[in-house]
């Protein structure tokens, strides 16, 4: 059973259609927009005072309208949507940061 699920997916692998795939937008599009998410994960270690509320807030716009999109668009982009969808929950640590760093830090100033 196992030989055979593999035997079948490799046969797909050598496929014309997997190959078309990897030549299309459908791929390449997703592939270049993950260095979005992948930079918004590596900034979690910085110090919050580099967030900027502004593209904080551009950015989860953005990854939301083009989450809908993937969904949308026939046949569905499930890669973009991943990428989008990581996007936004990277976005929405950094704004939860951002907040938490200017205004608790804040009260913190106010009662020292």
């Amino acid at each position: 059973m196992a030989g055979a699920i593999a035997r079948k997916g490799f046969d797909y692998l050598k496929s014309k259609e997997f190959r078309d795939y990897l030549t299309s937008t459908h791929f390449w599009g997703p592939v270049a927009n993950w260095g979005l998410p992948i930079a918004a994960i590596t900034d979690m270690k910085k110090s919050p005072e580099i967030i900027s509320g502004r593209m904080t807030f551009a950015l989860c716009c953005y990854s939301l309208v083009f989450m809908r999109f993937a969904y949308k668009v026939q046949p569905r982009n499930w890669l973009l949507f991943a990428c989008h969808l990581t996007n936004e929950s990277a976005q929405l640590v950094q704004a939860s940061r951002l907040i938490k760093h200017n205004f608790f830090s804040m009260e913190k100033k106010g009662e020292s």
